[in-house]
């Protein structure tokens, strides 16, 4: 608390104008199989992962709000689908967390790391955005939440679930699925455009880089990771964003340690050649920038 307060200080009331940077719009919902019972769905805000079975539904995420009841139309469509039973939030955001309250209200139990229920608690205005997130009622909040790793026995397969520290936010985490070998890994990557590095709520780029790295130990070469926002990813593919995301965040430190503001630090380009894989870097740099802040000062 003690460091949030000190970079919300730092920015005061700065607002770079643009709402839902790290968002996917939403769209007609599809899926796609993974496995036996394993099924991944996109056009809901954010990537959603639903496993079916005798136990009942246990889901990744819930995408917006708004899509709810379409996305959960097309989860009781899935084969062999019942009720849902459990749901994980990968983080507090509102593309992972809309389906939070008609699944609580329900009896679902909801699974997020203690951090993430504590966000939800709260009016939530980040500088970058002219919106507030309003506090979650209380049928909607996480009702089973932890600090570290967990696990989870549901329809003969057993859940891997961990904590990736300060991160995309300070509330990231992992679920695995090892028989079917598909990594979800919420908002830390995104395959295609930047991450939104969500300083604001506890995120910072170093631990971005650390986080990628904790997810690289797991699973083997032919692990699926499904990422909050874009195509299904390789473990290839996700070797390449660590590296990539670890360059810039050397490069950022650097810059800052000269004392640079966020706008020396856009001008100087520590993104260059990535720039046409993964779109307008700005608001990823201003904002990686910024997380900095709360993690080291400049040189004297």
């Amino acid at each position: 608390m003690d460091r949030r307060t000190f970079v919300k200080a730092a920015i005061g009331g700065a607002a770079l104008g643009r709402s839902g940077f790290g968002q996917t719009p939403a769209g007609k919902i599809t899926s796609t199989r993974l496995g036996d019972n394993l099924f991944s769905f996109v056009g809901a805000g954010a990537n959603v992962i639903a496993m079916t079975g005798a136990d009942g539904v246990v889901m990744v995420d819930g995408g917006l709000a708004e899509r709810s009841a379409e996305l959960l139309a097309a989860v009781a469509s899935l084969p062999g689908s019942g009720a849902v039973r459990t749901l994980f939030n990968t983080h507090w955001h509102a593309e992972q967390t809309g389906s939070n309250l008609t699944l609580g209200k329900a009896g679902a139990t909801i699974i997020a790391h203690e951090n993430t229920r504590l966000w939800l608690t709260t009016d939530i205005t980040r500088p970058w955005e002219k919106k507030t997130f309003q506090p979650m009622a209380k049928e909607g909040l996480p009702n089973k939440t932890f600090y570290t790793t967990g696990s989870l026995n549901a329809n003969g397969e057993k859940i891997e679930y961990g904590y990736l520290l300060q991160a995309h936010t300070d509330g990231d985490i992992y679920v695995f699925f090892p028989k079917s070998n598909v990594l979800a890994v919420g908002g830390i990557v995104s395959n295609g455009e930047w991450a939104l590095v969500d300083w604001w709520t506890g995120g910072w780029i170093g631990g971005l880089v650390t986080g990628v790295e904790t997810l690289l130990k797991m699973g083997d070469a032919n692990t699926r990771i499904v990422p909050a926002i874009g195509p299904i990813m390789s473990r290839a593919e996700l070797q390449a964003q660590h590296e990539m995301y670890r360059t810039v965040s050397t490069r950022l430190q650097q810059l800052i340690r000269k004392g640079k503001s966020p706008d020396e630090a856009i001008a100087a380009e520590p993104t260059k050649e990535f720039n046409d894989r993964m779109g307008n870097p700005e608001m990823f740099v201003r904002l990686a920038f910024q997380s900095l802040w709360g993690q080291m000062s400049p040189d004297a």
